[in-house]
């Protein structure tokens, strides 16, 4: 067993950004005391903890500030190092509240992780909460996208979603990070997501992670999940697969890519690349 924090980032772009995961591999989870400092220590926005269990493995997230239910980059990131811890391709794992997936594929030379999220749901936002959402951005009604709009969603956590007419009202944003973890806290949203659709099957996205000590996420695969779920709902015409475009306006480009079936409130795929750090 490794017993030592990994650092890898997750949904990288090529040789460059992704989002930074800590991973800790061990034979028992240290307590959740320890957890928490251990992620505090390493800072990134997601540190996931990994032992063995019968027919699996048993993970837990930890952010800088709190315990998450379920983080996507730090999926991505444990995936491949139980790939080269095990020499396996595919792990079962059972955090807090789900069961989910992980496989590594392996085309051409070059590998991807695949997870299968845990469950997704969404929901319209209540006015109050939707101008609590604008407010806190310093956005307007004008700023919002004419098709698809603001929503909760959720692969595990409850996250905010405005989609936005344009691409550089998405480069601007900006926003006070103590309001941001007292508004998001009240409202109950692990994040908040700023989202401009290039396409219908691609989205530039800003991420929020208040809550978790983190200003901004450069990657989270559980927004695109919960974003998969929001599209169904909103009969956008996906084609069953879209990619996510995050963290090149903080300088860490990263890529998503999300394959998804018409069935409401189903797991999706969310898949990226790793490089270690």
């Amino acid at each position: 067993m490794i017993e030592t924090v990994q650092r890898l980032a997750a949904f990288s772009h090529g040789a460059q950004g992704g989002n930074p995961a800590g991973v800790w591999i061990g034979p028992n989870l240290p307590s959740a005391k320890d957890m928490q400092r251990i992620a505090a220590d390493v800072g990134y926005s997601e540190t996931v903890f990994a032992s063995p269990i019968q027919n699996g493995w048993r993970v837990r997230y930890f952010a800088p500030a709190m315990e998450v239910p379920f983080c996507g980059h730090a999926t991505i990131a444990l995936g491949h190092a139980l790939a080269e811890h095990t020499g396996k391709t595919e792990f079962e794992c059972k955090l807090n509240h789900a069961r989910i997936r992980v496989a590594v594929q392996v085309q051409n030379g070059k590998s991807r992780v695949v997870l299968q999220s845990p469950d997704t749901w969404a929901k319209a936002v209540e006015p109050d909460a939707l101008q609590a959402g604008l407010d806190l951005f310093g956005l307007t009604p004008q700023d919002l996208h004419p098709q698809l709009r603001p929503a909760l969603g959720s692969s595990g956590e409850q996250q905010l979603y405005l989609f936005l007419r344009d691409r550089q009202t998405l480069a601007e944003m900006q926003y006070d990070f103590a309001v941001g973890q007292k508004v998001m806290g009240e409202q109950g949203w692990m994040t908040a997501n700023l989202i401009v659709p290039e396409s219908d099957q691609l989205f530039h996205a800003r991420v929020a992670f208040a809550p978790g000590g983190v200003t901004e996420d450069p990657a989270t695969g559980a927004a695109a999940a919960g974003l998969a779920e929001v599209l169904r709902c909103q009969n956008w015409p996906h084609g069953g697969a879209f990619s996510v475009h995050q963290g090149d306006d903080i300088g860490m480009p990263s890529r998503l890519f999300v394959e998804l079936t018409q069935v409401r409130g189903s797991p999706v795929h969310v898949s990226g690349t790793v490089r270690i750090l």
